[in-house]
C-alpha cells in the first residue's frame, strides 16, 4: 500500500535540529565500545544517507517500515545485533533465513539494507558495519510514520557466523506465546516487563499471516477475541490453511502511534502474544497506560530499542565490517588490508 495519504514530518529539514535535541534522552547505558559520536569524524553524513534514502522508499511504500524493524529484533534477539540474520548459507548449514521464524521476513528488507550499505559506502568507504545500518534503518522505520526520534550508539561490527537453525528457534518468541513465555524468553535478554509491552508497540505498523493466528480462530474461537473482530478475520481466513495476511493494528496500520495498547484494551489484538498482555495481571496495568499515553509509551519503547539494540554486540576488534552485507569477508589479503585500514582511520578520527 502506498503511502499517498501518510503525512511525514519535514525530516530532512529538521535532521540536525532533532538529533540535537533527541540527544540525552533516554537514560539507558552505552555498552563498551558504542558511541552516540561514533562515525562523527569518518562517516559524518551517515545518518542523512539512510535517512534520504528512506524517505524515498517508505514514501512509496510505507509497509516497508515493519519489515526492516521486524529485521533488527530478529536479529538482535539471535546471538546478538551482529547482522548474523543478513548471511547467507553455507557448507556449515542454512542460514538463520531459513529457520522457520525467519521465512517471513521480507525480502524487500534485505535488498533495501544492501541498497543502504551500497551508498555509505559510496561515501565513506567500507567503515560502516551492517549491523550499525540495520540499527539505524530500524530507527527510521519508527520516526518516518511519524513515531518518536532516538539517538542510538553505533560502533556494532558484523558476525562471522550466523547461528544454527536451533538456537535461531530457541531465541525468537512465536506468536503463540503467552504472557508467562514472553516474560522468560525476555528475561533471558535482560529485559524486563516494561521493555516486554513497550517492544510488542511495534506491531503498532506491520501485517501477519493467517498462521500466526488462526489457532485464535480455529477449532474454536479464543473467548478473549471481540466477536465482530474474530468475524471479520474469519473473513481474510476463512480455514486454517488459508494464506493470506491482515494488518496487526486495526486502527492505524501505518502510522507509529499508541493505537496497538487500544486495540489490545479493545479485545482486537491479533496475535495470542499480543491479546495476552492485556489479559495478563502482571502487564494488564501497562497496557492500558500506554493505551492512554502515546508519549509514555514512546519513552519506554525508546529505552526498549537501546537496551535490545546493544545485545551481544561485536566491537573493536571483534568480527568484523563486512563489504557484502549477506557473506563475510573471507581471506581474501586486500580486502581484509583495506577493511583494517579504513577501521584504524576510523579509530584515530574519533
Amino acid at each position: 500500500m502506498a503511502s499517498s495519504n501518510i503525512i511525514f514530518p519535514m525530516i530532512l529539514a529538521l535532521s540536525s535540529l532533532i538529533a540535537g535535541i533527541s540527544k540525552g534522552q533516554s537514560t539507558v547505558p552505552v555498552v563498551p565500545g558504542l558511541s552516540y559520536s561514533f562515525y562523527e569524524s569518518s562517516c559524518p553524513d551517515l545518518e542523512f544517507i539512510i535517512r534520504g534514502h528512506l524517505w524515498g522508499v517508505l514514501n512509496n511504500d510505507i509497509t516497508q517500515a515493519a519489515g526492516l524493524l521486524r529485521l533488527h529484533f530478529h536479529d538482535c534477539f539471535v546471538q546478538g545485533c551482529d547482522a548474523s540474520v543478513l548471511l547467507d548459507g553455507s557448507a556449515s548449514g542454512p542460514s538463520e533465513q531459513d529457520a522457520p521464524p525467519n521465512l517471513t521476513l521480507r525480502a524487500q528488507a534485505f535488498k533495501i539494507i544492501d541498497d543502504l550499505q551500497a551508498l555509505v559506502q559510496s561515501t565513506c568507504g567500507p567503515i560502516v558495519s551492517c549491523a550499525d545500518i540495520v540499527a539505524l534503518a530500524a530507527r527510521e522505520s519508527v520516526f518516518l510514520p511519524n513515531g518518536p526520534f532516538y539517538n542510538i550508539p553505533l560502533g556494532r561490527r558484523d558476525s562471522l557466523d550466523f547461528a544454527s537453525r536451533q538456537d535461531t528457534l530457541a531465541n525468537l518468541p512465536p506468536p503463540t506465546f503467552n504472557t508467562t513465555d514472553l516474560l522468560n524468553a525476555f528475561a533471558n535478554k535482560n529485559l524486563n516487563v516494561t521493555d516486554l509491552v513497550a517492544l510488542s508497540g511495534g506491531h503498532t505498523i506491520g501485517r501477519a499471516n493467517c498462521a500466526s493466528f488462526t489457532n485464535r480462530l480455529y477449532p474454536k474461537q479464543d473467548p478473549t477475541m471481540d466477536q465482530t473482530f474474530a468475524n471479520n478475520l474469519m473473513l481474510t481466513c476463512p480455514t486454517n490453511t488459508t494464506d493470506n495476511s491482515t494488518n496487526l493494528d486495526i486502527l492505524s496500520p501505518n502510522i507509529f502511534d499508541n493505537k496497538y495498547y487500544v486495540d489490545l484494551v479493545n479485545h482486537q489484538g491479533l496475535l495470542t502474544s499480543d491479546q495476552d498482555l492485556f489479559t495478563d495481571s502482571r502487564t494488564r496495568d501497562i497496557v492500558t497506560t500506554f493505551a492512554n499515553d502515546q508519549n509514555l509509551f514512546f519513552q519506554k519503547f525508546i529505552d526498549g530499542m537501546l537496551k535490545m539494540g546493544q545485545l551481544s554486540v561485536l566491537t573493536g576488534t571483534q568480527g568484523e565490517i563486512r563489504t557484502n552485507c549477506s557473506v563475510r569477508n573471507g581471506d581474501t589479503l586486500n580486502l581484509g588490508s583495506m577493511v583494517q585500514v579504513n577501521q584504524q582511520k576510523q579509530m584515530l578520527s574519533r
